[in-house]
C-alpha cells in the first residue's frame, strides 16, 4: 500500500527523553497522542470546532471571491507561497483558500524535481515562469525555498548554492514587491509530536497514505537540522518588501481561518466586508523569525 516507504522504527530525542517511533505500527504511542495538540508551546488544548470552523470559512471564502473579481476588473496579481513543515497542513490551507475561486484564474504550483534541462538553469528560473499575469491568483505548495530547507539538510544542494539562494531570494523579491504584485509568504510551524501524529495518520489511512513519502521517514530524525534551517531562512528572507507570515499550525481549522484572513486584510479590494473578515488570533499567527521565539 506504500511501498516507497522505508519501514523502520527509529529512536527520537524528544526534550532529553529517547523515544521509539514506529509509523508502522497501527496503534499511536500514548506520548504522541497526549502531547500532539499542545506540543511546540501551541496555545490551544482543544481543536476549533468544526460547524464554528465552516461557518467561519464561509464567510471568508464568499469574500475570496470577492477578490477574484477585483483581480479581474483591475488586472492586479497575487503570488502566495506555502512553506512549513513536513504535515503542517499547506495543502489543507491551499485547498481551503482556492476552493470556490474560478480555477482558470486561481492556479496551484506544486513542482516536481526538476528537469535535467531545469537543473542547468538559474535556480528561480522555473519558478519565476509560473508567476501569475494580469488578474491571477497563483498558490505556490511548496516555492524556490526548498533551497533553503529541504535541500540544504537532504544534502541535495552545495554550501555555496544554499549561501547564494540566502544572498539571491530578497533580491528576487524586491523585484516582485517593485512589480506591484501582492506578495505573501506563509511559514506553517507545527510541534513535534504534532508531526508524528499526522504522519502516523497518513501512514494508516488509505486516501492519505500516498502523502507519506520515504523523505518523510528519513527526516524524522533531521527535526534540528530543519529547525535550524528554518530559523536562517526567517532570518535571513524576512524583509519588509516581502515579509514572512508564520502560523502555529497545530490546529489546522485554525491555521486557515488565520491564514486567509491575513490576505484578505492586506487587499482593499472592492466590496470588501471587514466584520466578516473578522480579527486575527495573535496567539498563533505573528510576522518574521520574532514570533517563533
Amino acid at each position: 500500500m506504500a511501498d516507497d516507504v522505508e519501514r523502520r522504527a527509529v529512536e527520537l530525542d524528544i526534550r532529553g527523553k529517547k523515544r521509539v517511533f514506529d509509523v508502522d505500527d497501527p496503534v499511536l504511542p500514548d506520548w504522541v497522542d497526549e502531547a500532539a495538540l499542545q506540543s511546540g508551546d501551541y496555545p490551544y488544548n482543544k481543536k476549533l470546532q468544526e460547524e464554528e470552523y465552516l461557518e467561519e470559512l464561509e464567510k471568508l471564502q464568499i469574500e475570496l471571491v470577492k477578490v477574484q473579481f477585483w483581480l479581474q476588473a483591475t488586472g492586479k496579481r497575487v503570488l502566495a507561497l506555502f512553506e512549513g513543515r513536513d504535515a503542517a497542513g499547506k495543502g489543507g490551507a491551499i485547498s481551503a483558500s482556492s476552493a470556490h475561486m474560478n480555477p482558470r484564474l486561481a492556479r496551484v504550483v506544486a513542482l516536481t524535481k526538476p528537469t535535467e534541462r531545469e537543473a542547468g538553469q538559474w535556480y528561480f528560473q522555473r519558478y519565476i515562469a509560473q508567476f501569475p499575469t494580469a488578474g491571477e491568483f497563483v498558490l505556490f505548495d511548496r516555492s524556490w525555498y526548498n533551497r533553503a530547507g529541504v535541500e540544504p539538510v537532504m544534502g541535495f544542494c552545495t554550501p555555496k548554492q544554499y549561501e547564494d539562494f540566502l544572498n539571491q531570494a530578497p533580491q528576487l523579491e524586491k523585484i516582485i514587491a517593485h512589480e506591484g504584485i501582492f506578495f505573501f509568504k506563509f511559514y506553517l510551524d507545527i510541534g513535534r509530536e504534532m508531526q508524528l501524529k499526522r504522519f502516523h495518520d497518513r501512514r494508516h489511512d488509505p486516501l492519505k497514505v500516498w502523502k507519506l513519502s520515504s523523505m518523510d521517514i528519513a527526516a524524522l530524525t533531521k527535526w534540528g537540522d530543519y529547525s535550524e534551517k528554518r530559523d536562517r531562512m526567517l532570518k535571513e528572507t524576512h524583509t519588509e518588501f516581502a515579509p514572512w507570515t508564520v502560523i502555529h499550525a497545530n490546529d489546522k481549522r485554525r491555521a486557515r481561518l488565520n491564514l486567509i484572513r491575513h490576505m484578505l486584510k492586506t487587499m482593499d479590494y472592492d466590496g470588501k466586508e471587514k466584520d466578516a473578515i473578522g480579527k486575527l488570533d495573535d496567539k498563533i499567527i505573528g510576522a518574521g523569525p520574532h514570533f517563533l521565539k
